[in-house]
């Protein structure tokens, strides 16, 4: 199995995968990275937004040298027959700030990314825009990045809030190197009771976004391994894919 590299915006999306893998520290134009392995795959969590995301790819590429980088993660829909908890491997990404479309595999439909969390009124304008399914923060920037070193990319997303779910206010809370101030955040909605209902359904979509993503990573691993699946992943119609999670760990 050539080495597959796999970039996260946060650990809380991948954790129950990588809780047992092998963690080690390093370092990338001055900014220090935690880098898990397990076989033949590398994960780095690089942090939220475009920059963070680049940052992570040119780290991952460096210190592994592999052959795909995947951009993995949440996702918001922009179609509304897409629940939470399905998973979409897309053919193209889209980057919202300059329009630039690149193709990333045997996927179906179309991930657009944005430079900002995309609230309600904003995934209608970007799914009339773009005919996107999902829109996410990170994946065109690690997908541009990986073309630009010849690397081949990747996606896999899970839809972590509707189309019509309104997002509470999360852009101010991300830290200028891509972490999320939680500390900050949880004392932000403590205070504005209106925001707990939403709060608590973002955080429960969460864990089984996460859960549903894992799932479906052991399974794209899986199909790469020697004698795997041949590249068939077993996706539904609407780039559903509802995968065990029982190999997790």
């Amino acid at each position: 199995m050539s080495r597959i590299a796999i970039i996260a915006a946060m650990e809380r999306e991948v954790r129950p995968l990588i809780r047992s893998w092998k963690v080690r520290m390093i370092e990338h134009s001055g900014r220090r990275h935690r880098l898990f392995e397990k076989g033949d795959a590398a994960l780095i969590c690089g942090g939220i937004g475009a920059e963070a995301a680049r940052r992570a790819t040119e780290a991952v590429i460096r210190e592994v040298n592999p052959a795909r980088v995947i951009s993995v993660g949440f996702a918001g829909a922009l179609d509304g027959s897409l629940q939470v908890g399905q998973v979409l491997e897309p053919r193209t990404v889209i980057n919202a700030a300059d329009g630039v479309r690149t193709e990333v595999g045997s996927g179906a439909g179309i991930l657009v990314s944005s430079a900002t969390v995309a609230g309600k009124e904003q995934k209608v304008r970007l799914h009339e825009a773009y005919g996107a399914s999902a829109v996410d923060m990170e994946a065109a920037a690690v997908a541009q990045g990986a073309e630009a070193r010849g690397v081949e990319c990747g996606a896999l997303k899970a839809i972590s809030d509707d189309a019509d779910f309104d997002l509470p206010a999360l852009d101010r809370f991300v830290a200028h190197d891509g972490s999320f101030r939680f500390v900050s955040f949880a004392c932000h909605v403590a205070l504005r009771p209106w925001l707990w209902k939403s709060t608590m359904a973002l955080a429960r979509n969460g864990s089984k976004a996460s859960h549903a993503l894992c799932g479906a990573l052991v399974s794209y691993l899986d199909r790469e391994k020697p004698g795997g699946a041949n590249g068939v992943f077993p996706v539904q119609p609407g780039g559903d894919a509802r995968l065990s999670t029982s190999k997790l760990g």
